[in-house]
């Protein structure tokens, strides 16, 4: 339920997506999942080992962004890239802009096959799956093992 005041309204969208995590991580503890909901992160020493192909900007599917780059973003975010706490500022600030229609810089990807791994704009991500989006404007680089038609970095 929406209230028509953007900065309410953002503070309860936020408080419904840390409430969703929290009903999920006990639906693990209840059914003792081994899955720890935490967002996968891409292999650092796997991703330095392949070669490297800048695809530029491009509209990316939500539903393929599976994870991340970065370590300390994998405890920050759930495997739906629900926010910690820690990021309630960010989080509104970015929901409030979302809502006025306002364009966000693209995020910034690396694909592996078909799945693509966020490198910066994991709170766009996040916001953007909880206004409902299906794509978001990216840059994208692929990374691929053993081809020889890419370059590396």
């Amino acid at each position: 339920m929406e209230t028509g005041n953007l900065t309410i309204d953002a503070q309860a969208a936020f408080a419904r997506q840390r409430r969703r995590g929290r009903l999920e991580r006990l639906a693990r503890w209840v059914r003792r999942s081994r899955d720890a909901g935490r967002l996968p992160c891409l292999d650092e020493a796997m991703a330095l080992r392949v070669n490297r192909r800048a695809l530029g900007l491009q509209e990316v599917a939500l539903a393929s962004i599976q994870g991340t780059t970065e370590p300390a973003k994998a405890n920050a975010f759930d495997r739906v890239f629900r926010p910690s706490s820690a990021s309630r500022g960010r989080w509104e600030r970015l929901w409030i802009a979302g809502r006025r229609g306002a364009p966000l810089p693209p995020i910034s990807l690396v694909r592996l096959g078909d799945r693509h791994f966020v490198d910066d704009g994991h709170h766009r991500v996040s916001v953007a799956r909880a206004l409902g989006m299906a794509a978001i404007d990216a840059e994208v680089v692929e990374l691929a093992l053993g081809t020889s038609r890419f370059h590396a970095r």
